[in-house]
């Protein structure tokens, strides 16, 4: 069996990002489910109502990853390389590994706050972005729960700032070192953000994002449109759109239900419809 995947490569590339999937559906739902249990911010079922929903979201979510944003980030890559001069995207490459990767974090996170942002201020955006928001139980499974479109636009708004830095870099050793650990470390944390965890960080809320900062950003009326940051919620501090009261949000979701069915919320979008409500 060996020697046949060893000669068809691409069924054993296949295989490996089967087993890459699952395992990491394994590693959150071992992680996050006895803790949704322990600690809620509402005591739910573990077979909560939408759980199968945002099942199938995290395998189309997982192979969206590989299908349509792996080859749109090494086009865009490549295309922020050959435009932009050498002295701007050739600026960070004498940094060290651990400098640049700081500077990756902070540098990927101005990119994704505003394409983050922009999904919530721009109606054709909103369409997509919106099948995120409709989830009215909020999980940790809820992380998966994003049209591709939504989730290539607002990956890639990170993206491109690092490639204009130069921060990340299509040539050189290890040129998929950099995007990879910040996708890695910034959909890990995602997972915990959505957690139905009723854990508060203290004084560290006003560094690194905790599940009542992300909560707060999907409510579904009260101080709706704050919190964009994924990791760093300084973001929001700096473009005042931080909001973070001591008690959790009453009630989740959208002002306007979409589809329940997973067909619907996948082509709805493209038709214009459903539009459940224009960001402020």
């Amino acid at each position: 069996m060996w020697s046949i995947l060893a000669e068809h490569q691409h069924i054993m590339q296949f295989v490996l990002q089967v087993a890459r999937v699952a395992a990491t559906l394994a590693l959150v739902t071992v992680i996050f489910v006895p803790l949704e249990a322990a600690f809620p911010v509402r005591r739910e079922k573990v077979f909560y109502k939408g759980w199968a929903t945002n099942l199938v979201w995290y395998l189309i979510s997982s192979a969206s990853a590989v299908i349509v944003l792996a080859p749109a980030a090494a086009i865009v890559g490549w295309g922020v390389h050959a435009v932009l001069p050498e002295a701007l995207t050739g600026a960070s490459a004498a940094l060290p590994l651990w400098a640049r990767m700081i500077a990756a974090m902070v540098v990927g996170e101005v990119g994704f706050y505003w394409g983050h942002r922009l999904c919530h201020q721009i109606p054709w955006l909103w369409r997509f972005h919106a099948v995120h928001h409709s989830a009215e139980h909020i999980s940790f499974l809820v992380n998966s729960r994003m049209h591709p479109v939504d989730a290539v636009f607002t990956r890639m708004s990170g993206l491109v700032l690092l490639y204009a830095t130069g921060l990340a870099s299509p040539v050189g050793p290890n040129p998929n070192l950099i995007p990879t650990l910040i996708l890695l470390i910034g959909g890990l944390w995602s997972y915990f953000i959505h957690a139905n965890v009723r854990w508060r960080l203290g004084p560290l809320e006003e560094v690194i994002a905790s599940p009542a900062f992300h909560h707060w950003h999907h409510t579904r009326e009260d101080h709706r449109d704050h919190n964009y940051a994924s990791m760093l919620p300084f973001m929001d501090r700096l473009f005042g759109t931080f909001y973070l009261p001591r008690h959790w949000p009453a009630e989740y979701g959208v002002t306007k239900p979409i589809s329940d069915s997973l067909t619907g919320q996948i082509i709805d979008p493209f038709l214009g419809e459903p539009h459940p409500q224009k960001a402020s």
